[in-house]
């Protein structure tokens, strides 16, 4: 019997190269879009779009409810829907901070809410939480993408022993810089922040672009899959696990240095 996958953000990116990879491997992936029009032409009978708003509870309880009914299971979870507000600290508006958090941590939470107790029930799941190496290592002018993203890394690592007695296994994957839409989607830019009278504009010429290009010439969202399907299938994978050129070269560097030495390695590769 097929494995049923419900995964959030998946009309493009990482989500869209994770439902088109699980699907072809014979799980029935509902993949959960504030835009469903967006999977028109898939033919893949084993995909099935479902609209999905995860800053509002009746929206993803309805989902989980319809899942349920269609399959009578949800077998694994995935968090992926986000995005990144590029700002200084100082720049940031009240409505960036609520929406980053929104979208970011507290729909994760939501979701989660919403799935564990189908889980529970079952006395099985696999829950995979996509956060980003910098929910470890902080970089300025992402200081609040950096901050919901090591809340999400907070989330793994409670509900890893909140649920290990019904048999719900949690872990979150930490990509590094992958050439996808986010950097031309996904993150929102604060225009006082780029503005070129701004007392941190040097900070911006030096480092946007820099950040952008990785970005876009990052790896491959399809490791991102394979390494999802490695989570799920494996009931022994490890709580975290990077992924990409970038997060395999800064992760184990952090945990080698003191906080100090990082940094100074940090301002050295991006010329801070």
């Amino acid at each position: 019997m097929s494995k049923v996958v419900l995964i959030t953000g998946a009309s493009s990116g990482m989500g869209r190269a994770t439902v088109e990879f699980l699907a072809k491997k014979g799980f029935i992936v509902y993949a959960g879009t504030r835009d469903i029009k967006k999977f028109k032409n898939t033919k893949n009978t084993k995909i099935i779009p479902i609209s999905l708003n995860i800053t509002k509870q009746d929206s993803i309880n309805h989902v989980a409810d319809t899942i349920h009914k269609e399959q009578g299971k949800i077998d694994i979870l995935i968090n992926n829907a986000g995005f990144g507000v590029v700002s200084t600290v100082e720049d940031l508006n009240e409505e960036q901070m609520q929406q980053q958090f929104n979208v970011n941590v507290f729909g994760v939470l939501r979701v989660c809410k919403s799935i564990i107790p189908i889980m529970r029930k079952q006395n099985s799941g696999v829950i995979i939480n996509i956060s980003s190496f910098l929910g470890k290592i902080g970089l300025p002018l992402l200081t609040l993408y950096n901050s919901s993203k090591y809340a999400v890394e907070g989330i793994t690592d409670s509900l890893r022993y909140e649920l290990k007695d019904f048999n719900i296994r949690v872990h979150s994957i930490m990509p590094g810089f992958f050439d996808t839409k986010f950097a031309r989607d996904n993150l929102v830019t604060n225009l006082q922040t780029f503005d070129k009278e701004s007392p941190y504009a040097k900070m911006v010429m030096n480092l946007a672009p820099v950040i952008v290009e990785q970005i876009n010439n990052g790896n491959d969202a399809i490791e991102v899959a394979e390494v999802i399907l490695n989570i799920i299938e494996d009931e022994k994978f490890l709580a975290r696990v990077t992924v990409g050129d970038k997060a395999k070269k800064f992760i184990p560097m952090k945990k080698e240095l003191s906080d100090e030495d990082f940094e100074r390695r940090v301002i050295e590769y991006y010329g801070l």
